[in-house]
């Protein structure tokens, strides 16, 4: 048997046994996405039937083979030579469940038609080997058979469309050291649900290989406000209590804030000739005569003793 014959003979082989296995675990009608990139995607995965372009990174395409495939789907890679399989076994890809067919040759719709067939997600390297029709009808048979079919580049018929854009490279000092992640801006839009677009800041590759979410460093997170210290209530913030004439100062004023001075309530007897040391000012005779009567006319005969000053709390 010719090489040729072999490859196609392995290839056949591969395509009954994953058509075998998505029969008994065709369970659900998502393909699990990496956790950074589910809110880009309406469903919250790929849809099965559908048809999804992934454009400027490989290693955004190899992050969606890597989640699908380590959750038991099947994948295959059509007419992308610079696939590199090492690579996808480092970012996670079960080699196992992985057909890699580098050249499909002239007959490119009757390959991938073929391996929608058998297999959870086809991705497709060369899409502009196909005419409108040709990609039409293959729309049509993924959506058959419940796959998913992954463009690369540009696909008239995709609903969804990944760029990655705004690539920086983190590590390097000033002229030293070494790459240690990249941060990226995925950017999802296409039709229907997925009209309006939307954007996620994940590092591909994070620290340790795979995809991560990014959180910057220079935003920390939101602390609530310690208590304030010294301070009064509401009522008593930046003033004075007010000044009570005529009644006695309401009870629980020994737990009142110490920042709030009470004032005297009536003014300081004094006798004559002496001074105030409260106001400055020389008492006169007759000041005690208007302090009884006053005393008289407010509290209907009852005597008020001398007020003297509340002392400061605290």
């Amino acid at each position: 048997m010719s090489a040729t014959g072999a490859a196609r003979a392995a290839l056949a082989e591969k395509v009954r046994a994953a058509t075998t296995l998505s029969e008994k675990h065709q369970v659900t009608d998502l393909l699990p996405v990496p956790a950074a990139l589910a809110s880009l995607f309406p469903a919250g995965g790929l849809r099965r039937g559908s048809a999804v372009a992934v454009a400027g990174s490989t290693s955004l395409l190899i992050a969606l083979l890597a989640e699908a495939s380590a959750a038991g789907s099947w994948c295959a890679v059509v007419g992308l030579p610079a696939f590199g399989v090492v690579a996808a076994a480092e970012a996670g890809v079960p080699v196992e469940r992985l057909a890699l067919v580098r050249d499909p040759g002239p007959d490119t719709a009757g390959v991938v038609g073929a391996l929608l067939d058998g297999f959870d997600l086809v991705v497709v390297g060369n899409p502009a080997a196909l005419g409108l029709a040709e990609v039409r009808r293959l729309a049509a048979r993924t959506r058959q058979r419940g796959a998913v079919l992954v463009g690369v580049g540009s696909w008239p018929s995709a609903e969804l469309r990944l760029t990655l854009t705004d690539a920086v490279w983190q590590g390097a000092g000033r002229g030293d050291g070494r790459l240690r992640q990249r941060r990226v801006v995925v950017v999802a839009e296409g039709r229907g649900s997925a009209a309006r677009p939307r954007e996620a800041t994940v590092l591909l590759p994070a620290v340790g290989g795979g995809i991560a979410p990014f959180t910057d460093p220079a935003r920390p997170a939101l602390r609530p406000a310690p208590p304030a210290v010294g301070r009064s209530g509401p009522a008593a913030v930046g003033r004075s209590a007010p000044a009570v004439v005529g009644r006695s100062a309401p009870a629980g004023l020994g737990e009142r804030s110490p920042a709030v001075r009470i004032r005297p309530i009536l003014p300081s007897l004094v006798p004559a000739g002496e001074a105030d040391p409260a106001t400055g000012s020389v008492g006169s005779a007759d000041s005690a005569g208007s302090a009884d009567s006053a005393g008289s006319a407010g509290s209907a005969g009852r005597q008020r003793p001398a007020a003297a000053a509340a002392p400061e709390a605290g």
